[in-house]
């Protein structure tokens, strides 16, 4: 009879320690951390107590997660809101990077509509091609080039593309020097509201 015999007789036996209750008294086993041994029942203590303290933290998390949730969502509405008290589109191409760096405080932002910034071939297929926005630890193309002297420092990238309905009007780029600020697997719920957000605004003040 091996180990997993014994588990699976006792698990399907319960009334085996009724008629020996004597041996749960009598079972010992090694301390979890080592220097002397417990009961049966100090054993179960001290894993409900490890068990406890992995809950705790997995709640923790998930509140601090919700609070982080709660902000973000605070600050794409303080965002969505200002954006909609422009009134030309000078105005406009001002307030968003502006306001990206002073409300998400996101470090370097570009934008570049088609409008008044006609894009490479390979900037405009980049961004037709992508259904939402996409985040990279390398610039795409020829986009490194929109940060100027601060594009050696980038190492994570965000690109948001501004749509009027299907048709793609601009691209707006977030960057940072920290790599782990957009990286390819993060979720972009909140970027695709900012995006959605500054395409809405935008599109009254673009040629149709």
């Amino acid at each position: 009879m091996n180990s997993e015999d014994v588990a699976h007789y006792l698990l399907n036996t319960p009334e085996f320690f009724e008629e020996h209750v004597e041996t749960l008294a009598q079972i010992t086993l090694p301390h979890p951390h080592g220097g002397r041994t417990i009961s049966l029942s100090e054993r179960q203590l001290f894993a409900l107590r490890e068990k406890n303290k992995v809950l705790e933290k997995q709640l923790y998390e998930m509140l601090e997660f919700a609070k982080e949730n709660d902000a973000l969502q605070y600050k794409v509405h303080e965002f969505t809101t200002m954006l909609f008290a422009a009134r030309d589109l000078a105005t406009l191409q001002e307030m968003l990077p502006h306001l990206l760096r002073e409300i998400f405080s996101v470090p370097h932002v570009a934008m570049h509509l088609w409008q008044t910034s006609p894009p490479s071939m390979e900037v405009l297929m980049f961004t037709d091609a992508q259904a939402k926005p996409v985040c990279l630890h390398q610039a795409a193309h020829d986009t490194a080039s929109w940060f100027g002297e601060s594009a050696k420092q980038l190492h994570s990238f965000a690109y948001l593309p501004l749509h009027a309905g299907s048709v793609s009007i601009g691209l707006l780029v977030l960057a940072s020097e920290d790599k782990q600020r957009f990286y390819p697997e993060m979720g972009t719920v909140f970027l695709q509201r900012i995006s959605d957000a500054a395409s809405s605004a935008l599109h009254p003040y673009l040629d149709h």
